[in-house]
């Protein structure tokens, strides 16, 4: 599942301008894991990023993609989904929008609804602390692992 390439690159030069205003070094490195992540509609975990990039960069690191993926984060690049004690996924997405998890597999797609984007935040939620964002997960079984789980074989796409 791949970004529009105009899309990709829009993210990027986002990030080049980001950098450039935060003082920070624009390394091949941190480009490429950027990349990574911006053209993923998956919303990649730092292993699966790593996976992606050690075929045309053997040098990069697991250490190297979480300082880099959390650096993005402290930059309002990427955002994160997904419990902490499970791996984190990261998304270059930064339009409003929500996701879809399956609990079986990790799937994570994004969804769009004006209905979730309208609801009023209780205002007990503000004894918390300040908001800066909201957004719905929705965990389920996707449609793929229910046929499995089924014992229905699946359907490969025809092209």
């Amino acid at each position: 599942m791949q970004v529009e390439r105009g899309e990709v690159e829009r993210r990027i030069e986002h990030f080049r301008e980001a950098a450039r205003k935060a003082g920070i070094k624009l390394t091949h490195q941190r480009l490429e894991i950027f990349r990574e992540v911006a053209a993923s509609l998956a919303h990649p975990s730092a292993e699966a990023v790593l996976r992606a990039l050690q075929p045309r960069m053997t040098t990069v690191s697991l250490d190297t993609v979480y300082r880099t993926l959390w650096l993005l984060n402290d930059l309002g690049l990427v955002s994160t989904l997904g419990p902490r004690r499970e791996s984190v996924r990261f998304d270059a997405n930064l339009e409003p929008h929500h996701h879809y998890v399956c609990v079986r597999c990790s799937l994570a797609c994004d969804f769009e609804s004006a209905e979730l984007n309208a609801l009023r935040i209780p205002e007990s939620v503000a004894e918390f602390g300040t908001i800066d964002a909201t957004h719905v997960e929705v965990r389920g079984v996707c449609s793929r692992c229910a046929k499995e789980q089924a014992g229905e074989p699946e359907k490969k796409n025809p092209k």
